[in-house]
């Protein structure tokens, strides 16, 4: 393909993106994988594309974005004006516009930065022809959705229409929890497409000639298997930013390949509460091993709906089972609204609920990485999760983690958890292995005040799945 500027030869993936016509387009593959220029050449094509209008001009107007200003600079715009210089049309720094006229074209691109949901207002007025998302993962799902509504607008029905509307992007893969997983992979709406590259390592990789030797090879060193599956071999997968608070645990050791069948018996719930409210179910094998069937997480919701679904699943997958459930102590606080506690409001649910015999968070986390760490009289690890229970995984691997201080040049970590997405199932599972005994030997109660406290000279060996 001759460009502007130079010449342009698309990787056999990047050339299907470009072959299809399709009204919304994402591109995904490790980094350095010519994704971007892929993408400014897609624009270039679609511009030269636009039929002429009525007075023998093909004008398009085009959104091209990123999630802060200061990427869209220091990266975006240098790839662009790499293949498009700033010479062949006028480049407006205040406005952060470029407008191409030459010969029978006036071209208009848009550069825009839109990292939060109620960025959307700086859509509002804008009428395009298409728009370029550029490492879409970093933007969020309204963004895509308003801008969805923008497109196809310029220009007008009298001077002729665009040729081609729609939205084109690209990224790093996501974590599967993302929304460019559930439309690109899960529930993939019509006219919708989505194109794979390669693994970096593989004999097919693309854009390698324009790399430096050893590229690949070089970039996982210093990282962990997540990491290098995501930017090494462009598969969807969760990044670690932080501390894991239970580096122990291990997808390939601990999540098991198929749902497992459950078994008759006592089934065990933990339960977190507070507007983001999780439980995590269980049962303990008869060879001392726990297994992780279900999680119910939820978002901004009130403990009395907690309470009705939590109770629906129960009734529906495990009606005839004993049930035992733990919750966070703080549920013994009485709600302003109607002045019953958590815990009544499951037991009103036919749910048992007790507090947990401590809420000592050094303890706590023990009772799950003692688990984590010793194996059955089988050598099978002795905790074991359904690969349905997707946020109590990434929560394990990295999402329930100590924050990062920013202090320059020193890795230094808060001492108390991250209270993000994935801390209520990790904190659910907490729960329920403190009510169901696990870690007792680390406590011994209070001769004076019959509470319980932490004995500070055992700890459980921590180091075999590191």
């Amino acid at each position: 393909m001759e460009l502007i500027n130079r010449e342009y030869l698309a990787w056999p993936t990047i050339w299907k993106f470009h072959d299809s016509d399709d009204f919304i387009r994402g591109l995904v593959g490790p980094i350095g994988s010519g994704k971007s220029v892929g993408c400014v050449a897609e624009l270039l094509k679609l511009m030269s594309e636009q039929e002429k209008g009525p007075d023998g001009i093909r004008r398009s107007r085009w959104a091209i974005i990123r999630n802060t200003y200061r990427e869209l600079n220091d990266t975006t715009i240098r790839t662009f004006f790499d293949w498009f210089p700033q010479s062949l049309g006028k480049w407006k720094a205040a406005d952060m516009e470029f407008v191409f006229e030459s010969g029978d074209m006036h071209v208009e691109f848009l550069f825009r930065a839109l990292d939060r949901p109620d960025d959307v207002k700086k859509l509002l007025s804008l009428e395009l022809t298409g728009a370029w998302i550029n490492e879409a993962k970093e933007i969020p799902r309204a963004i895509l959705d308003m801008l969805q509504g923008r497109v196809g607008r310029f220009p007008s029905r009298r001077d002729g229409g665009p040729t081609w509307n729609g939205i084109i992007m690209d990224t790093n893969p996501p974590d599967t929890d993302h929304w460019w997983y559930r439309l690109f992979e899960e529930d993939r709406p019509d006219g919708w497409s989505v194109y794979h590259q390669p693994s970096g390592l593989s004999k097919e990789a693309e854009n390698k000639v324009n790399l430096p030797p050893n590229y690949y090879e070089r970039l996982q060193s210093g990282h962990d298997s997540a990491w290098i599956d995501v930017y090494v071999h462009g598969k969807y997968g969760y990044v670690k930013d932080g501390k894991p608070i239970f580096p122990e645990f291990s997808d390939t050791v601990h999540v098991l390949e198929d749902e497992p069948q459950i078994m008759r018996g006592v089934v065990y719930v933990g339960i977190d509460f507070g507007l983001t409210p999780a439980a995590v179910i269980a049962q303990k094998s008869a060879t001392d091993q726990w297994i992780i069937y279900d999680e119910l997480v939820t978002e901004d919701m009130g403990a009395v709906r907690f309470g009705e679904l939590l109770g629906q699943l129960l009734k529906e997958k495990y009606r005839g089972h004993t049930i035992r459930a733990w919750g966070d102590p703080a549920g013994e606080q009485r709600s302003q609204v109607d002045e019953r506690t958590p815990f009544q409001i499951l037991r009103a649910q036919g749910i048992p609920a007790v507090k947990a015999p401590s809420n000592d968070f050094m303890l706590r986390v023990e009772s799950v990485a003692k688990a984590l760490t010793t194996l059955t009289m089988q050598a099978v690890p002795r905790l074991v999760i359904s690969p349905r229970c997707r946020n109590l995984r990434k929560a394990l691997a990295g999402g329930y983690k100590y924050r990062r201080v920013q202090v320059s040049g020193d890795e230094r970590y808060h001492d108390k958890p991250d209270k993000g997405r994935y801390s209520h199932v990790a904190e659910a599972l907490q729960y329920l292995m403190m009510g169901a005994g696990e870690g007792r030997e680390l406590i011994k109660p209070d001769v004076d005040t019959t509470k319980f406290k932490v004995n500070k000279t055992i700890r459980p060996l921590r180091r075999m799945f590191r």
